[in-house]
């Protein structure tokens, strides 16, 4: 993929050399709490998260998560289209460090997302999120997304809510 540039962002792929901020995401209370822990506690072991998802996605599905910098460089998040052996649908998944919430970086980068969906041709995207992600859940429905029904992904102990979105050809 191309990297996307947005009014604030620039997207791009992920590569090894962001080991060390996926190695800070990963382990964020609120990624652990909302996304769940995936066990990353080393550099290494973020580096090979990138290289066995995001990066293995890029070459088999031309798309993935992306690292989202402030036009200076500056890693805030990651944002992007997954999908998973789960679920019928691509998903649009996104997390960012707590100092760069609440300042529409999310917003604007989901939206950069659901474009690249269009331009692939995608008809529909869906969203999960876990029932007590509030903050979460009103991005997805200000990015139009609506609320199907509760699933319960494979290993997990508790449901959580699937959000769908119909994407235009013009999103």
């Amino acid at each position: 993929m191309t990297p996307m540039a947005t009014a604030r962002l620039h997207l791009r792929e992920l590569t090894p050399d962001d080991a060390p901020f996926l190695l800070a995401l990963l382990n964020d209370p609120d990624w652990i709490r909302n996304i769940g822990d995936r066990g990353v506690r080393s550099v290494d072991a973020a580096r090979d998260y990138a290289v066995k998802g995001p990066i293995a996605m890029y070459a088999n599905r031309g798309f993935g998560l992306w690292m989202v910098e402030t036009r200076d460089g500056t890693p805030t998040g990651m944002c992007g289209l997954i999908k998973r052996d789960t679920l019928e649908d691509v998903d649009i998944g996104f997390a960012f460090l707590p100092e760069f919430r609440g300042k529409g970086y999310a917003f604007e980068a989901a939206t950069a997302s659901l474009a690249v969906a269009a331009k692939l041709g995608m008809k529909r995207v869906v969203g999960i999120v876990s029932f007590h992600n509030a903050d979460s859940i009103a991005l997805l429905v200000k990015l139009g997304f609506a609320f199907e029904r509760p699933i319960r992904m494979p290993n997990d102990s508790e449901d959580i809510a699937l959000y769908a979105k119909a994407i235009d050809a013009k999103d």
